[in-house]
């Protein structure tokens, strides 16, 4: 047993030091990693309780009382009536008490095993941390993304076991960002598998067509205390704001090499790329603030992670809760 103690103290030594070292920057990590770890880990403890630690303190407490209940019929066999021999309940909870070890561990496996379930297959909560999304998702606007409505995927390595909907122009889509896997990022879909997305002079054509815009007063941004022209775009079905920086030109600056570039073609106003199969065209709706597709290059189908939906919480602005497109 005190083998099995230090077993454990090993491991949750592991996983604070993983912690530690991730939260001062040392080494870059993998929540869902963390996550599926801790569930496995916590599920083998759960089982073993469940199957022989639970049932051998329970045995203990019973073979207390019989040896009790023996010892009590003894004395009565030899004429002595009056014994103080009593199994306390102090005692029998001493027995039945789990240990530290297994309270650490397998005491936690149903609470991590829900939120395992729930952010692998169902939601995943995302803290909005730049204002590339502006004026449709703000710094601080903590999100739910729905991880099914694209298929079902296994957690960690992200691979689709079963389809779902396919991404259409206009969702706000949370995915690994291409250059970087560990990173999540969002922006909105704009072009889809076999589009040709043209962003020219700060107006976006897909398909030759030109998308749907109208002005709107300009836009505060309360951050950089400055206004920016502000438009409605209606790309697919729902309306959605965005707004550029009439300072900044059309030219892309700052581009990277990256898969199927010769699908995009560069010019002083702008780029024109087409999109090619299994991969996703992405922008954020604060234009000239946003490193997208038009730096990095196309989004894989394998790196989607979910479509997001919801800002469930900003505690700099409660009126920020609710539905968004």
């Amino acid at each position: 047993m005190q083998v099995i103690q230090w077993i454990t103290a090993a491991i949750l030594a592991a996983f604070v030091g993983y912690i530690a070292a991730w939260y001062s920057g040392s080494i870059e990590g993998n929540f869902a990693l963390l996550l599926f770890l801790a569930t496995v880990v916590t599920g083998v403890y759960w089982l073993a309780e469940r199957v022989y630690f639970w049932p051998k303190r329970r045995a203990a407490a019973m073979a207390l009382e019989q040896a009790v209940i023996d010892r009590r019929a003894e004395l009565d066999r030899m004429g002595i009536a009056k014994t103080d021999i009593e199994v306390s309940e102090e005692a029998k909870g001493r027995i039945l008490m789990q240990p530290w070890w297994l309270d650490w561990t397998a005491g936690l496996f149903p609470v991590i095993a829900i939120v395992f379930v729930l952010r692998s297959f169902l939601f995943e909560p995302f803290k909005i941390p730049s204002g590339s999304m502006i004026p449709t998702l703000m710094v601080g606007d903590l999100i739910l993304v729905n991880k099914f409505t694209y298929g079902v995927r296994l957690p960690v390595i992200n691979k689709k076991i079963i389809d779902g909907n396919t991404p259409q122009r206009g969702d706000v889509m949370v995915f690994r960002y291409p250059p970087q896997p560990t990173l999540d990022y969002i922006k909105r879909v704009v072009g889809v598998p076999g589009d040709e997305v043209a962003y020219i002079n700060k107006r976006l054509t897909i398909n030759g067509k030109e998308v749907p815009a109208r002005d709107l007063p300009d836009f505060l941004e309360r951050d950089a205390m400055r206004y920016f022209k502000q438009f409605e775009e209606t790309l697919g079905d729902k309306p959605h704001k965005n707004i550029v920086n009439s300072d900044v030109p059309g030219f892309i600056q700052g581009t990277s090499d990256f898969p199927f570039k010769e699908n995009c073609r560069y010019s002083i106003e702008g780029v024109t790329c087409k999109v090619p199969e299994g991969h996703y065209f992405m922008m954020g709706d604060n234009r000239d603030n946003s490193l997208d597709s038009r730096y990095w290059g196309f989004v894989p189908d394998k790196n989607i992670v979910g479509k997001a939906f919801f800002v469930w919480m900003n505690f700099g602005d409660l009126g920020r809760i609710g539905r968004f497109h």
